[in-house]
């Protein structure tokens, strides 16, 4: 075991999120610890602050639908965008889909997938690094909550319309103010309870969408 995964460990519970009990992950229980513990780890290690220890509505929805309609994923190429606790991957691997990657920035993130992939016996691979600009070998790629802000819309969103002639492409959008609406066509619709810790108010509406290239 690694140290970062040693920190992700010791700094959460084992929680299995009301819409998908099927999953357990490695969660914070109480914002303020964690977010203390990252702080304290930040100045060690320069780490970002932990969105990994949280399972945001976006992914949740879209592990939610995997499970329900698991043909969607199996026998599939998956990646996991920005994956965060790597929850979405787990549901594909479940799915039994022929590779489920999830790619994540910050190296704590990718720990944490780690850990959440193991704890349910799931086959997934985290991915260190930025992927975006890298060529498409996957059939499906899955974003669950990435254009909160507008200098990462503006990021991924060329790349990714590049990979959507090639791969279907989901974007989770629970809301947030930067979601682009070209080319982008509603398929599921999911009430994912969420905390106040983090969001405004106690669920969120959650858009799964396709995008289109």
């Amino acid at each position: 075991m690694t140290a970062r995964e040693a920190f992700v460990r010791v700094n959460t519970a084992i929680v299995r999120p009301a819409l998908v009990p099927e999953i357990a992950l490695h969660l914070a229980t109480e914002i303020t610890p964690i977010w203390q513990a990252t702080e304290d780890w930040l100045r060690q290690t320069g780490t970002e602050p932990p969105f990994w220890a949280f399972a945001w509505p976006g992914s949740l929805a879209i592990a939610r639908h995997l499970l329900d309609n698991p043909a969607l994923a199996a026998g599939r190429r998956m990646l996991d965008f920005a994956a965060g606790c790597g929850v979405a991957a787990i549901a594909a691997a479940q799915c039994d889909a022929a590779r489920a990657e999830a790619a994540e920035i910050d190296p704590l993130a990718t720990a944490s997938i780690r850990v959440n992939a193991a704890l349910n016996n799931a086959a997934v691979t985290a991915l260190d690094g930025d992927v975006v600009g890298q060529d498409c070998r996957w059939d499906l790629i899955v974003c669950g909550d990435v254009c909160y802000e507008a200098p990462m819309t503006r990021h991924i969103m060329p790349w990714l319309r590049r990979m959507a002639a090639t791969a279907e492409v989901w974007i989770a959008d629970p809301g947030r103010a930067y979601v682009p609406r070209d080319g982008m066509t509603a398929f599921a619709h999911y009430v994912v309870p969420t905390t106040m810790e983090l969001e405004d108010r106690p669920q969120r509406d959650v858009t799964l969408f396709r995008l289109a290239a």
